[in-house]
């Protein structure tokens, strides 16, 4: 039996498939930790993982595969995740980038899917736009705490979403507004610390796992267009967002078809280059097939 028999029900050659998937993570904190942790337990071969961080000792309360020593350290959360995947999966290959995200664009454009740890409202817009242009499927995750109106007790909340070409984006769901990037503004380097806490980081990131893995090797009829799920840590509950069931197919208007792709890339570099880009290539033309007949059908 291999290691990951007991998932055969992906699909005959969802093994492969899933070593073959390069994953970008962006911002390896609370949530997406887990979501490292988990995606290298079900068999994704490749990480980009980004993050300017060093762990210190409030992290110590949601950030999985950190330890005290780390804390002494000041390890990086990106060699943390590094170590843990490894630990794991030593064939996986794992490139790190101790840089804000905007930094490493190229070793982002080369990723199929990417999954946000971002905790700020202009982060996740921009990192939503930078995918829609590069077509590439974008996953984000936000999770929250707050006081109850009654002034007893806190409600713990979340969610996950599903961001693509032919879905709507994260400003069509109302994840972004300009309201509240407004807000975020005015509160600029006095936001304190966001309360957070694993148990609820862990299960918006296994929704988000499991949506990267329907992506690559859906074990349904049912193909995602997108996805936007609600957690209400108080009651356990997940449900999908009245916002996305109402949306219901109508095209996202900021982010129109026309307006995606890399403006400055030229084909002629790509057939010329090195035999490992060479290679690529049919992957690539069969990625953009394969959302041109998704676009096809929709319209």
């Amino acid at each position: 039996m291999s290691w990951l028999d007991r998932q055969s029900f992906l699909g005959p050659h969802s093994e492969e498939r899933l070593s073959e998937m390069t994953i970008g993570l962006v911002g390896v904190g609370g949530g997406n930790s887990h979501v490292v942790q988990q995606l290298t337990h079900v068999g994704i071969g490749n990480f980009v993982l980004v993050d300017e961080d060093r762990i210190s000792l409030t992290n110590l309360n949601r950030l999985i595969g950190g330890t005290w020593w780390n804390v002494l350290k000041q390890t990086l959360k990106v060699e943390i995740m590094k170590r843990m995947i490894n630990a794991i999966n030593p064939n996986a290959r794992v490139e790190v980038h101790s840089k804000q995200w905007q930094l490493v664009g190229e070793a982002l454009k080369r990723c199929d899917v990417i999954v946000g740890g971002l905790d700020n409202v202009r982060g996740k817009d921009e990192l939503d736009a930078f995918c829609r242009r590069f077509l590439i499927p974008y996953i984000d995750q936000g999770m929250d705490v707050h006081k109850l109106e009654s002034g007893h007790g806190h409600l713990v909340a979340g969610q996950v979403a599903l961001s693509q070409p032919g879905s709507p984006c994260l400003r069509c769901l109302g994840i972004v507004t300009e309201e509240a990037l407004a807000e975020e503004a005015r509160k600029y380097g006095a936001a304190g610390g966001r309360p957070q806490v694993v148990w609820s980081n862990g299960v918006l990131a296994s929704l988000a796992v499991g949506l990267v893995v329907q992506i690559v090797a859906p074990w349904t009829r049912r193909p995602k267009a997108g996805a936007y799920l609600c957690y209400d840590g108080n009651s356990g509950i997940v449900t999908e967002a009245e916002r996305f069931r109402r949306w219901s197919g109508t095209p996202c208007t900021h982010y129109p078809q026309a307006a995606v792709g890399d403006m400055s890339f030229d084909i002629r570099t790509l057939i010329s280059s090195d035999t490992k880009t060479k290679q690529a290539l049919p992957r690539w033309l069969s990625w953009i097939s394969g959302l041109t007949r998704r676009w096809t059908s929709r319209s």
